[in-house]
């Protein structure tokens, strides 16, 4: 008869190993998102944009042409546009552009905005100093306020193969409730 000890331990030792690969399986896809998005903002993957401190010291004689699309979902209940459809700006130059939204509902609501850049290959390129896309807003019924966007297109651009020849970039913006599921899936579309 033989003993059945050695094939526990060997049991109890796959046990051992495959539950602590479920375990990390299950950390694995909770960082993932965080992961993911940590990693288009740092490399402006998919068209995401870059956060910067200042504009360069000088700009570039090239110009580009940044284009405005404004959106909000039907569940927010804001109207929500951009002032201007189409800038003309100078590579490398600060400049400011503005949105504005409108509380259209019959209640107290706030709204956080997701935003993306066409075509993707210029999101590392295009560097936000300041955006109502960083934080939260809350809008009474009827109240409206101007949100502003303090942007310029990185001189660097014009060094990459891919980004060179990009003469028009797409600024998106979508406002959603906050804390909503539905602004959650659309962050995690964007990122």
């Amino acid at each position: 008869m033989r003993s059945s000890q050695p094939n526990q331990a060997k049991n109890l030792k796959v046990a051992m190993i495959a539950g602590s690969v479920f375990v990390g399986m299950i950390g694995l896809s909770y960082a993932a998102v965080p992961l993911y998005k940590a990693f288009c903002q740092a490399t402006g993957y998919g068209g995401t944009t870059q956060r910067a401190e200042k504009a360069p010291d000088k700009s570039t004689d090239k110009t580009i042409f940044v284009r405005f699309d404004a959106n909000t979902s039907s569940a927010l209940g804001w109207s929500f546009k951009a002032r201007q459809t189409e800038m003309k700006v100078k590579i490398g130059e600060q400049v400011i552009a503005y949105f504005d939204a409108k509380n259209i509902s019959a209640k107290e609501s706030t709204g956080s905005a997701v935003y993306n850049v066409t075509p993707p290959t210029a999101g590392p390129y295009f560097d936000k100093i300041q955006c109502f896309c960083f934080t939260k807003h809350t809008l009474k019924p009827g109240e409206a306020d101007e949100f502003p966007v303090v942007f310029f297109v990185d001189p660097s651009i014009l060094n990459d193969p891919d980004g060179k020849g990009t003469e028009e970039i797409t600024l998106s913006y979508t406002f959603y409730p906050a804390d909503s599921a539905q602004l959650a899936d659309a962050q995690a579309k964007v990122n």
